[in-house]
């Protein structure tokens, strides 16, 4: 069952070019074309189903610097910044509230980690609070475990995913950006080795600068153009409460259960860390740069093959003409089935956690699929061997809250501006020649 959406009402006239194209209206495009649109360039956004209808609107809606790999610092910084501007920007609600963020937990290993993660976000800034376990019950007020200690996070926050994708896009549409949805992009239209434009199913546009945020089909997309982009997607399953009188404030982590508080009294659940895989062709392919995260998370993933995968959807075999349908057509929305097993697994981990909460009922569930990078850090990135495509994928399960500085730093790349954070971290390149290519550090 999709997530909840706000729908976006798509622009009058096609276009016969654009200064710039973005591919993919989920939070990294649709902040790219805000970003894009704010300098007052001529862009337009394509999606092949709704605004914010995959992977963005299925997330837990945090927006953390708490515990994320510390080469994902400065671009979170900087994406906060963003966050807590937007709402006045765009003249839009997003949902985002700097809320704070707490992590309590009975396991030494989780202490040990988190208080060293904090020593190293002392460089940059980041403000990260240990908790003994005083602190860590009395910021759970309610619970029934007796923690040994756990982290808060004053300065982080959340956002509303149902919300902040298509808030985005229709203030870029205030400014000029012009949005069409059921309109997939086929490809790439490419002269003298560089972009020319983009073969939509309605028709060409003529551009030289393309961003590709395509989510879990950016490496099939790019595959037909002869780019080597290992990707691997894990689909990951969350879940809304109905409305109940709230006994948790804030967003907390514990091991059984992680959850976002709603203005209307319900909460997004999920069990973190949690997925299961279900491989098509690309996740074979990608088998081998993807082993060692796998060896190191599979106690937390569910393996299923079946030949569905290699038939349709983002990890199918095969190719498509530009003038024919192309799977982007056949799928316009992914919509995974939720793992009933972990809702069930949620619910009762928030009740027994929280006797108040003893009533608490499902009200929707689903599943998402989520494009990961073997290292977990996103790319974005031009490609050297085609001048003119920005990539920006992989964003590893935790995109969402980077999603604005995301925005921001691929519409650097496309337009040759001052990248706002140094893009190294992100560069395309360290995926297809192992530059750089470290293991995945904190989620």
């Amino acid at each position: 069952m999709p997530a909840p959406i706000r729908y976006v009402q798509d622009s009058a006239n096609f276009p016969e070019s654009a200064d710039v194209v973005v591919i993919g209206a989920g939070i990294a495009g649709s902040a790219a074309t805000w970003e894009l649109a704010k300098q007052g360039l001529n862009v337009v956004l394509v999606e092949k189903g709704l605004v914010g209808a995959e992977q963005s609107s299925r997330n837990w809606g945090w927006c953390r610097q708490q515990n994320r790999d510390e080469r994902e610092l400065p671009l979170i910084i900087y994406a906060l910044q963003r966050w807590g501007e937007l709402n006045a920007e765009t003249g839009e609600e997003l949902g985002f509230r700097r809320s704070g963020l707490v992590y309590a937990t009975r396991n030494e290993d989780d202490i040990a980690a988190w208080e060293k993660w904090g020593q190293m976000a002392k460089q940059y800034g980041v403000r990260s609070d240990m908790l003994s376990a005083e602190q860590a019950k009395a910021m759970t007020p309610g619970s029934t475990t007796h923690w040994l200690g756990g982290v808060s996070s004053p300065t982080d926050g959340h956002a509303e995913p149902r919300l902040a994708s298509a808030g985005l896009v229709i203030g870029a549409q205030r400014l000029g950006a012009l949005v069409f949805q059921q309109c997939a992009v086929r490809g790439l239209d490419i002269a003298g080795g560089v972009v020319s434009g983009v073969w939509t199913e309605r028709g060409l546009i003529k551009t030289s600068r393309v961003i590709c945020a395509a989510g879990a089909w950016t490496s099939m997309f790019c595959r037909r153009h002869g780019i080597d982009l290992p990707l691997g997607n894990v689909i990951g399953t969350a879940f809304r409460t109905q409305p109940i009188e709230q006994a948790i404030a804030m967003p907390l982590y514990t091991p059984g259960f992680a959850c976002r508080p709603q203005i209307d009294g319900s909460y997004t659940v999920s069990v973190s860390g949690r997925g299961r895989l279900e491989p098509g062709a690309q996740g074979i392919r990608y088998a081998r740069q993807f082993y060692p995260t796998f060896k190191s998370r599979r106690k937390n993933l569910k393996f299923s093959l079946s030949f569905k995968p290699f038939l349709t959807g983002p990890e199918a075999l095969g190719g498509w003409e530009f003038d024919r349908q192309s799977p982007f057509e056949r799928v316009r929305i992914l919509d995974p089935a939720a793992d009933a097993s972990l809702v069930q697994e949620g619910l009762a981990a928030m009740r027994k956690e929280y006797p108040a909460l003893a009533n608490l009922k499902l009200a929707q569930a689903w599943g998402g699929m989520i494009d990961s990078t073997p290292d977990a850090i996103p790319v974005i990135s031009t490609v050297a061997k085609l001048p003119g495509l920005v990539l920006s994928a992989g964003y590893s399960a935790h995109g969402f809250g980077i999603g604005p500085g995301a925005g921001r730093l691929a519409a650097d790349l496309a337009t040759d501006t001052t990248p706002v954070v140094d893009p190294t971290p992100y560069r395309y390149s360290r995926l297809v020649d192992g530059s750089g290519l470290d293991a995945p550090g904190m989620m």
